[in-house]
């Protein structure tokens, strides 16, 4: 049986890595369906992520489409897993305080799956106490964080922040990932 996976792309530079890390899923026969943000639009397109994962790019919360059939619940009722990869600071902010302003942060609030968070961002917005907060929020409910390693950032800096590498995130996901009973 195939797995399905929610990937929710947000705004960072390390989006691209999650076009690798959609062709690895599939490869592992997941099914995967993507929102991405309006932030991770600056980074990818919508259609390069429709055509890697086979399945339409969800983002907005609004859809006449998609919201009529509530889009946001069926999203994650259908999700084995939801992984948020990268994860900017601004949303994991917002899942931290409850927000749901945008299909990504209203998924989320609505989701009862396992979720997992792979952040990306500045060395500083990692280590602000603002982020260090949130991060401990969102584990204290319940999400999965996959740390970021360190090196070097897209800002020309050296530090922790850089989104853990695709091959680590799927590991995380596959671990996480519900087993499925064979049918007889």
């Amino acid at each position: 049986m195939r797995h399905s996976v929610l990937l929710i792309i947000s705004g960072s530079v390390a989006a691209y890595k999650s076009l690798d890390l959609i062709r690895r899923l599939r490869e592992r026969d997941c099914d995967v369906r993507c929102i991405l943000t309006k932030g991770g639009e600056q980074f990818i397109t919508p259609l390069s992520v429709a055509s890697l994962s086979g399945n339409p790019c969800y983002g907005d919360l609004f859809s006449l489409k998609d919201e009529t059939e509530m889009g946001h619940i069926r999203l994650t009722r259908e999700a084995d897993v939801i992984v948020v990869a990268p994860a900017s600071a601004d949303l994991i902010a917002k899942m931290a305080n409850g927000f749901a302003d945008d299909l990504a942060s209203a998924t989320l609030l609505a989701s009862d799956k396992k979720i997992l968070v792979a952040p990306a961002m500045n060395t500083q917005m990692w280590q602000h106490p603002a982020t260090e907060r949130n991060i401990k929020q969102i584990v204290k409910d319940g999400a999965i964080l996959i740390e970021p390693s360190a090196g070097s950032l897209a800002c020309g800096e050296i530090g922790s922040g850089r989104l853990a590498e695709p091959d680590d995130i799927v590991k995380a996901i596959i671990n996480s990932l519900p087993k499925k009973r064979k049918i007889s």
